[in-house]
This record gives C-alpha cells, structure tokens and sequence, in this order.
C-alpha cells in the first residue's frame, strides 16, 4: 500500500504530507553532503602543497574540519534519518525495488568514502598525512561516481 501525497478535502495535512516534507528534507540533505564530499578532497589537494606548520597548512586544518564537523557530518546524518523514515512510512518500497536495493548499496559506499575523508582529515590535523596530491584528486572523483549512479538509479530505476 502506498501513501496517498494529496492534501485532503479540508485543506489538513495527510500522512502523505508529512512524507513529502520528510522527502524534501532527504534530498536538501543529499545537496549537502553531496557538496561537502566534493569539495573537503580538493582541500586536501591543495593542503599537500602547503608546508606543515604554516599560516596556510593552518588555515586548511580549520577549513577542513569546519567543514566535516558542521556540514558533511549532520548532512550525512539527515539523509540516512530522513532516508530511513521514507522506507519507514511507506515499507512497500523495499518490495521488489531492485534499484532501491542498489541504490542503498551506493549510499552505504558513499558513507564508507565519507569514513575515509573524515580519517584523513585527522591525518591533516595531527600534521601525519603521508598521501601525495594525485592520491586526493583521484579519490575526489569517488563521490562523483557513487553520485552519479544513485541519481541513475533513482531517476531511472532501471530494475
């Protein structure tokens, strides 16, 4: 059974609603993360090139925890709480879904790379860093993928 998304006759919220809200929640929740997954990796470019100590290796450190701490951390969280409560709501969702199976798969990927850049910008902080550029910039590209084949598998829903 799937939730009706229409408001009732009187104009009062339905059930529907509320996942409607919840949905649009999800997907602001996935342009923030999205961004921050995107972008923390170049920092980590540029911070390769800056000498350990300095102003600007500084100034990164605080750049790239601000932005793990205050935005790629709680804009992970909302997408997997409002993600969650969308299945939660309507269970039909995961009956059947081949796509929503995969789909989660690729999220699951994509919180493990979120791990990953949350290490290093440990490894920054603590001045331990021991990859090269060319290592940030290809793992830049990670996200990217993941991102692209949820969108596919989302918009597309190919099985």
């Amino acid at each position: 059974m799937s939730i009706g998304i229409s408001r009732t006759k009187r104009g009062r919220c339905g059930v529907g609603d509320y996942y409607l809200w919840i949905k649009a929640l999800h997907v602001i929740s996935i342009i923030a993360w999205m961004a921050g997954m995107l972008y923390l990796p170049r920092l980590f470019v540029y911070h390769c090139a800056a000498e350990r100590g300095s102003v600007q290796s500084e100034t990164f450190k605080v750049m790239e925890r601000r932005l793990l701490k205050a935005i790629i951390n709680p804009a992970m969280g909302g997408t997997w709480i409002f993600g969650i409560a969308m299945i939660a709501l309507n269970p039909d969702l995961m009956k059947g879904q081949g796509w929503l199976h995969a789909k989660l798969a690729l999220v699951l990927l994509m919180s493990g790379v979120h791990g990953v850049l949350g290490k290093h910008v440990r490894l920054f902080a603590n001045d331990a860093n021991t990859k090269p550029a060319k290592f940030f910039r290809i793992l830049n590209e990670v996200p990217t993928v993941l991102m692209i084949g949820i969108v596919i598998l989302v918009i597309v829903r190919p099985f």
